[in-house]
């Protein structure tokens, strides 16, 4: 009988991608004027590395929101969805905030950036609703929320301003910590830098406390993979999964206004908006991070850092599509899957629970 090779663990790939980056390393050091050199000069620009943080804040806040939804059997592709209304929501109400003024008040942004989270739980709980009461299609009502999002922001922005694309409110200015932020290389990086970048750190590390290290986590995993028998235990599955979807809707709506107030500044509603996909890189991220916090912030970082290579690469003169790069995100998770195999889905995901079925 022949017997077929195994699949690599992802240490194996990951030690395989480090050796490929050690290549890479040394022959841009030997050849700077190389293609490997000049990517190694973007790469190792600060410009690049805070431009990475500044992108990776909705990836991030997304795919942890994500990963709690999903952890409790519910599917919610509708990101994306949140991460348009959050945005657009935290720019308008800035907007309307400061309108008449000749500068815009850093409270309103902090006003706009509430209101953009709370439209974003809201869409979450309609989301909720349909799904977990009406028992309705997850993937179809995420599509909704997602479509639903994609029309109405560009409606509404049409209205205010006569186009789909809104006034600029300018962002949030940067946090700066004396002394530590002149430590070479981390403090620019963290001691330096707008408040969404602490946001989405802590976000990561209260998602992955959360889900791992505290009862309502062990009820989420539980309502996934097998919420009858959570049921049984005496624990509501219901009051759960409403909670995690919740959950996704509130780190959605902190990606989501926090990347408008922070990166952005305005917000472009013709076409894909000015999310441009970010949520759908957001679900791909947290299943090639197999459903862990910390691991769906490191992957954002790299998603985000190919981005913002790509934005300094263009600066440069080099015609780089933005559609290829976005393309990378899903064609990683592909590898994953097929070459490791081991990001799995939990049991129940996507399926309604009747807790009076026998």
């Amino acid at each position: 009988m022949i017997e077929l090779p195994s699949r690599p663990d992802r240490r194996t790939l990951l030690v395989g991608l480090g050796a490929i980056t050690a290549v890479w390393v040394v022959l841009g050091l030997v050849f700077p004027d190389s293609w490997a050199g000049v990517l190694l000069s973007i790469a190792a620009n600060p410009s690049t590395h805070t431009t990475m943080l500044r992108l990776a804040v909705p990836i991030a806040l997304a795919a942890i929101g994500g990963i709690f939804a999903e952890k409790s059997g519910v599917i919610n592709i509708g990101i994306e969805g949140l991460l348009i209304v959050s945005a657009f929501s935290a720019i308008i109400v800035t907007f309307w905030l400061g309108s008449g003024e000749s500068t815009l008040a850093l409270s309103h942004h902090w006003w706009g950036f509430a209101v953009g989270v709370l439209v974003s739980t809201l869409f979450a709980l309609l989301f909720a609703v349909v799904c977990i009461d009406f028992k309705a299609d997850q993937i179809i009502a995420g599509l909704a929320v997602w479509l639903i999002a994609l029309g109405l922001a560009p409606f509404v922005s049409r209205i205010v301003f006569d186009s789909p694309n809104t006034a600029g409110v300018g962002y949030f200015q940067n946090v700066t910590i004396p002394v530590l932020s002149e430590i070479p290389l981390l403090g620019y990086l963290l001691f330096d830098t707008p408040p969404q970048v602490y946001i989405m750190l802590a976000a990561a590390v209260a998602g992955w406390y959360l889900l791992n290290r505290t009862a309502f986590g062990r009820w989420v995993v539980a309502s996934g993979e097998n919420p009858k028998a959570l049921d049984t235990a005496g624990v509501d599955v219901r009051r759960v999964r409403y909670t995690a979807v919740l959950l996704s809707g509130i780190f959605a709506g902190l990606g989501g206004a926090g990347f408008a107030l922070g990166q952005l500044g305005t917000f472009a509603g013709g076409g894909e908006t000015a999310i441009g996909g970010r949520g759908f890189i957001a679900i791909a991220t947290y299943l090639f991070a197999n459903y862990h916090p910390i691991g769906a912030l490191l992957g954002s970082f790299l998603f985000a850092g190919l981005e913002a290579m790509q934005f300094q690469l263009q600066n440069l003169g080099y015609a780089v599509p933005t559609e290829l790069i976005r393309t990378i995100p899903y064609a990683t998770v592909i590898v994953v899957l097929v070459f490791v195999g081991k990001t799995r889905l939990p049991e129940a995901a996507g399926e309604a629970y009747d807790g009076d079925e026998d």
